[in-house]
This record gives C-alpha cells, sequence and structure tokens, in this order.
C-alpha cells in the first residue's frame, strides 16, 4: 500500500515539474500574453460597440495590460524557439527582431497614450481603439502565421 501511494505522489510531482517547466517555455509564456492583450482588446471592444457599459476600471486595466505586456513580450522571442509548442510565430520574427520589437513598443505606446488621456465614455473608446488596432494588425500581418 505504502508503495503504491510513493509511487503515486512521484508521479504527481513529475507531471507537476512538467507543468513548471512548459509554463517558463517562451512559447507558452507569449501565447499567455497574447491572450491577455486579446481579453483586454475584446473588453475595449465590447464598450466600442455598446455591447457592454462603459466602465473606466475595465478601460483602465485593459490598457495597462496592453501596456504591460508590450514592455516584455518582444523578449519571449529568443533565437531557438522559432519551433515548440504550437505557435502562429512567423519566422520573419527572428529575421527582423528590430521591427518587431519596434512594432511591440508602439502598441505600448498607443496603450500608454490612451491611458495618459483616459477615454471617458464609449465614443472616446471607440475612437482610442483605431490607433491601438492599427498597431496589433501591424504585427499580426507580418509576424503571425495563420492557421
Amino acid at each position: 500500500m505504502k508503495l503504491k501511494t510513493i509511487a503515486a505522489a512521484a508521479a504527481l510531482a513529475v507531471l507537476g515539474a512538467s507543468a513548471v517547466i512548459a509554463a517558463d517555455e517562451p512559447q507558452v509564456a507569449r501565447q499567455q500574453m497574447m491572450k491577455k492583450v486579446g481579453g483586454a482588446m475584446g473588453a475595449l471592444a465590447g464598450i466600442a460597440k455598446g455591447e457592454k457599459p462603459y466602465d473606466a476600471e475595465i478601460v483602465k486595466a485593459s490598457l495597462s495590460t496592453m501596456s504591460d505586456v508590450s514592455k516584455t513580450f518582444a523578449d519571449q522571442f529568443p533565437a531557438g524557439t522559432e519551433a515548440g509548442a504550437e505557435t502562429e510565430a512567423s519566422p520573419k520574427i527572428w529575421e527582423n527582431m528590430d521591427d518587431f520589437k519596434a512594432k511591440t513598443a508602439q502598441l505600448g505606446k498607443a496603450a500608454e497614450a490612451t491611458l495618459a488621456s483616459l477615454p471617458a465614455d464609449q465614443a472616446g473608446v471607440a475612437a482610442a481603439l483605431g490607433p491601438i488596432g492599427k498597431d496589433c494588425a501591424a504585427c499580426h500581418e507580418t509576424y503571425r502565421i495563420k492557421k
């Protein structure tokens, strides 16, 4: 009985360690970061379209998420991580890292500028999404593989 308990505990420990290692992989980290930005963009789009009521705290949190992610996102693409985990990252990222970093930084600047003059209503959020959306699209068009 004790041996089964020890074996089960060891198996769980190995599985837990595998999950921790996977979470530290750049591919996994960047996917999680993109999900955060996608969620933030979705929240802002819902407000902009009138599907959700304007909420300054949600707007602020969403823009802060975009700003925060943009500061470290490009760091999640070290050489050698072009393959592995299911990825939509184009090899063009590693071929033109400076441009990729510039596009990432531009998203952060747009989010920070909008945060500095926080939109006060639905129309303001809709107007702010134009430049932010263009920054997202500029990067995705060049550096994302559509599956």
